[in-house]
């Protein structure tokens, strides 16, 4: 009988070590474990952390803003906007692929009216305000016009990178310079994606999201397999991430990361069919 069961205990040991195995052939590890915030912290503009706690929700796996304890509406439109903030890593990064999903909920909060079905993925953040000097990876939908703006960049004062659009002016959509480009003239803080109809609005689907960055060289913005948008000579160069709370009810999970030594060329990820 005790034979049987130091048998059993191995077989289990090595089924375990095979499972663990295969979730890291790939290079990319878990970063968000879906039980609680190790590895995380958090912050919301009004500096409660008893309502970060809320705000952030970590229920079945998943990060859930603006669960089921809010209303659905949620001091809509008032200018408080007290529960904007972020789900911060406590690691820095510098050259990496970001994979995530999200999908959104139907409570709004805060200002909707403004900014409808926004959140996103600060990167490079050198310090952790609300909101921070970094890159975002912008999260959005705007159900009045039914364009998906998720994939633009957003530039805040301190941050710099290049962009190329079709245009110099303000008003652009992302262009590879290959493809006939033109560079920014730095006029505008927020660059919009290459439009899409590869996209999942308020209809409880997921959207698969990739941020691949290679310190300051540049950083590629990738919706459900598709280059949407690209920067490049940034500045930051490194940095924590964080995942915000906005304007609507959304979910995060599958957060996952990998890391490089040394640069890997922008033309290996954009010339990628996955």
């Amino acid at each position: 009988m005790k034979k049987v069961s130091i048998w059993v205990c191995s077989f289990l040991c090595l089924i375990g070590s095979l499972e663990t195995k295969a979730q890291s052939e790939d290079g990319f590890v878990d970063i968000f474990n879906g039980k609680n915030l190790d590895g995380w912290y958090l912050k919301i503009r009004s500096g409660d952390e008893d309502m970060a706690k809320k705000v952030f929700a970590i229920e079945n796996g998943m990060i859930h803003v603006f669960n089921a304890d809010f209303p659905k509406e949620y001091k809509l439109n008032t200018g408080e906007n007290d529960t904007h903030g972020l789900i911060y890593s406590k690691k820095k990064y510098s050259k990496y692929i970001l994979k995530f999903e999200y999908k959104w909920g139907d409570r709004i909060a805060n200002n909707f009216k403004q900014w409808q079905y926004d959140a996103g993925v600060y990167y490079h953040v050198v310090d952790d305000a609300v909101w921070p000097l970094g890159i975002e990876y912008q999260i959005r939908y705007d159900h009045t016009t039914k364009r998906n703006h998720t994939g633009d960049l957003i530039r805040p004062k301190g941050a710099s990178y290049d962009w190329y659009s079709t245009t110099s002016k303000k008003g652009g959509t992302y262009l590879h310079p290959e493809q006939g480009g033109i560079l920014e003239d730095k006029s505008d803080w927020m660059h919009l994606a290459s439009p899409t109809t590869n996209f999942n609005g308020v209809n409880n689907e997921w959207n698969q999201c990739e941020i691949i960055v290679m310190g300051s060289e540049y950083a590629i913005h990738k919706l459900n397999g598709n280059v949407v948008n690209m920067a490049v000579n940034l500045k930051p160069s490194e940095g924590i991430f964080g995942f915000q709370s906005e304007t609507a009810e959304i979910y995060y999970r599958h957060i996952r990361i990998k890391e490089f030594d040394e640069v890997v060329p922008s033309e290996t990820f954009l010339n990628s069919k996955k």
